[in-house]
């Protein structure tokens, strides 16, 4: 019985850490938003509708964030763009008329 103990505990002790560091970050995320500008999701949602113009990219694609310090706050703009590249308007219209 003891031998069996002795697996049960060890993997016990491995998940504790990982679930309080995963409980960090998303305590860190939710204070990150609860402080964010009410403009900050419709700007998200603009910025992505203005990026798919030119490429495919997810929902998720954008990460608009607002960092605050000493007295100045920072827009901090992070986009996933897609591997196939980024198709300019003129390049569109060529691709349409088959040139």
């Amino acid at each position: 019985m003891r031998f069996l103990d002795f697996f049960r505990h060890a993997r016990g002790d491995a998940t504790a850490p990982v679930a309080k560091e995963r409980l960090q970050v998303i305590v860190a995320h939710q204070r990150r938003h609860k402080d964010a500008p009410e403009y900050l999701a419709r700007l998200q949602k603009d910025i992505l509708a203005v990026i798919r113009r030119y490429a495919k990219v997810a929902d998720d694609a954008v990460d608009v964030q607002v960092e605050r310090s000493n007295g100045c706050e920072v827009l901090e703009l992070n986009v996933t763009l897609p591997d196939e590249g980024i198709h300019l308007p003129a390049q569109r219209q060529r691709q349409r008329r088959g040139k």
